[in-house]
């Protein structure tokens, strides 16, 4: 069984140090602990030594996790593709959406947003390779889909999220990601609607370094805090 409290200590020192190289702080990479496949009482454990946010892919198992944990100190963060039917659950009980690449879906969110909640942050899923099998709008695409959710009440748009090809060898690591810190430093030169955006989620457990030394702001790791999943 992986010692989850060891592991965190460990992807953390990883994120500071490579903060460090690339002159930034530490403080300005968020981890997100993707939690998808694990127990209740593994994310009870990673909750106990620090850890505040999750990230789930499937919209059943998460919202029963969230119901069993009871605890409202922790924050939710959708991160898997979201059918239209499956909305209103999602504007209910996250507080993050990583996944948008379509209009249509954010409309959803934002009638189906309750009132009485902050608004839900966004970002833009972009397909940064053009991979036809993945999720995301085109990088072309992103102005047109910004500029319409900015508008959106109930929703606040953050920023852009990608999952790059991963291993090819044709490319630099850090390839991927340097196009994606770019289109982000666009969409916010486009409009004073777009000028605060501010969240690049980008980089996992294998690729994390990489995704940070280009600026990424939330890193997605699973399986090196958790080992591997359940599922």
């Amino acid at each position: 069984m992986p010692n989850i409290t060891h592991n965190i200590k460990l992807v953390q020192q990883r994120i500071a140090d490579c903060a460090r190289g690339a002159g930034r702080s530490a403080d300005a990479v968020t981890l997100l602990a993707v939690s998808k496949g694990q127990s209740v009482d593994r994310i009870r454990e990673a909750a106990g030594a620090g850890l505040t946010r999750f990230g789930e892919n499937y919209l059943q198992e998460a919202l029963e996790k969230i119901d069993a944990l009871e605890n409202p100190g922790l924050e939710w963060h959708f991160i898997g593709p979201l059918q239209s039917n499956k909305t209103r659950a999602v504007a209910e009980n996250f507080q993050w959406l990583h996944t948008v690449d379509r209009i249509k879906i954010a409309e959803r969110l934002s009638r189906q947003r309750p009132g009485s909640m902050s608004p839900l942050n966004l970002c833009i899923q972009v397909n940064i390779d053009g991979e036809k099998s993945k999720s995301g709008v085109a990088p072309r695409e992103a102005d047109e889909l910004a500029t319409a959710i900015a508008g959106l009440p109930g929703l606040r748009l953050r920023g852009l999220m990608a999952i790059p090809t991963p291993g090819n060898p044709a490319v630099s690591p850090r390839e991927p990601f340097f196009r994606l810190a770019r289109l982000l430093d666009r969409l916010r030169a486009l409009s004073p609607e777009l000028a605060h955006l501010d969240t690049l989620s980008m980089g996992m457990s294998g690729d994390m370094e990489a995704a940070i030394a280009e600026g990424a702001t939330i890193v997605r790791v699973g399986t090196a805090i958790f080992g591997p999943r359940g599922r």
